[in-house]
């Protein structure tokens, strides 16, 4: 490993996906277009309040996300992907077609491999275009 490299890239991007329900998360942002907390409660299986809570303040502290709280009564919240959390996307996209063409027996009832266009429609393709990308305020 040349010098100038002081830590592993992979074993880097993986600490920060690797924390438990962050790909869960992302993946729910970036295909099921969620962005509230009781979504992501309702929909990530063996989350519970407490967790959910921890991971969102981290993810938010690791620029992956933004949380942003409207003035309403009662209080709504919306958390959205920054440019940085909309880089990993590329990762979850292959991660769900791996698993598509791969494991479709685990996935699929009829155990027969997908794409992501046949699950998710071409919606699920849009996220990717980075230069699209305009960082919410």
């Amino acid at each position: 490993m040349p010098d100038q490299i002081k830590a592993c890239p992979v074993d880097t991007t993986f600490k920060i996906m690797g924390k438990k329900f962050t790909v869960h998360i992302l993946r729910n942002i970036l295909l099921l277009n969620q962005n509230r907390f009781n979504q992501f409660l309702e929909s990530i299986e063996g989350v519970n309040p407490k967790t959910l809570s921890v991971r969102l303040r981290e993810m938010e502290k690791d620029g992956l996300i933004t949380r942003k709280i409207y003035p309403e009564t009662p209080p709504r919240v919306e958390y959205t992907i920054t440019e940085k959390g909309l880089a990993l996307s590329p990762i979850i996209m292959q991660m769900a077609e791996f698993s598509m063409k791969y494991c479709a027996k685990d996935i699929f009832g009829d155990g027969k491999p997908r794409t992501l266009k046949q699950v998710f429609g071409t919606k699920v393709m849009a996220p990717l275009d980075h230069k699209s990308f305009k960082n919410p305020k």
